[in-house]
């Protein structure tokens, strides 16, 4: 049974920081893109970084480049998002998701984190 579990999440006041942790299980994941969703209160999920779980090539919203990055530890198959700079407006649901490289949908989905950015 394939399991993506977030943690990592609570409550930061801006300009502070935040780790987010996605370990995932339940199957090997060499051919897989790992991506960090998110979604805010009345919103529909937006994309915010990803990256090949081999190569370690990444992509980000151009909402978070510069202020997070996102990193694997194939050892420990988790992957993280490191948040800096958090802004009020980072404030959402974050969720870790994972997809073949050759497709376009996800497949599996974690059930997402709480980060709470106070002004």
């Amino acid at each position: 049974q394939v399991q993506l579990v977030e943690s990592g999440g609570g409550l930061v006041q801006a300009g502070g920081s935040l780790r987010l942790s996605c370990a995932a299980s339940g199957r090997t994941f060499s051919s897989y893109l790992m991506a960090w969703f998110r979604q805010a209160p009345g919103k529909e999920r937006e994309f915010v970084a990803a990256i090949t779980w081999v190569s370690g090539i990444t992509s980000y919203a151009e909402s978070v480049k510069g202020r997070f990055a996102i990193s694997s530890d194939n050892a420990k198959n988790t992957v993280y998002l490191q948040m800096n700079s958090l802004k009020p407006e980072d404030t959402a649901v974050y969720y870790c998701g994972a997809r073949l490289l050759s497709k376009g949908e996800y497949d599996y989905w974690g059930q997402g984190t709480q980060v709470t950015v106070s002004a």
